[in-house]
């Protein structure tokens, strides 16, 4: 894994998100505790919307347009919704928020 310092913690609320441009698109960081954070696509496969504008509860996010609700561990969307969210491994060391960016370059083309 090649990872990018993209953050310090404090940047991102607690219970609230951040949202970083890649080449793969807007990745959304969700800090779910004092010391967690997960990186997940920012748009919803429903009607994308934005994720980092939801509401985030335990490990989940809901999205704010419909209330679609995504595993931030899996992507995988809960309840009787199917879809998923594409999600990024993210470390936190001394206070900074790692991206690993070995995938952001691993767009394929449609």
């Amino acid at each position: 894994m090649s990872w990018i310092d993209i953050a310090s913690i404090d940047d991102i609320p607690l219970r609230g998100a951040r949202v970083v441009k890649t080449p793969v698109g807007c990745i959304a960081l969700f800090r779910t505790d004092e010391a967690e954070i997960y990186a997940a696509s920012d748009s919803c496969p429903h009607k994308g919307g934005p994720l980092s504008e939801g509401i985030i509860h335990g490990q989940r996010v809901t999205c704010p347009l419909h209330n679609w609700v995504f595993d931030l561990n899996t992507g995988e969307a809960q309840g009787a919704d199917e879809g998923r969210i594409e999600t990024y491994p993210v470390q936190i060391e001394a206070g900074r928020v790692l991206l690993d960016g070995t995938l952001l370059g691993k767009r394929s083309a449609a």
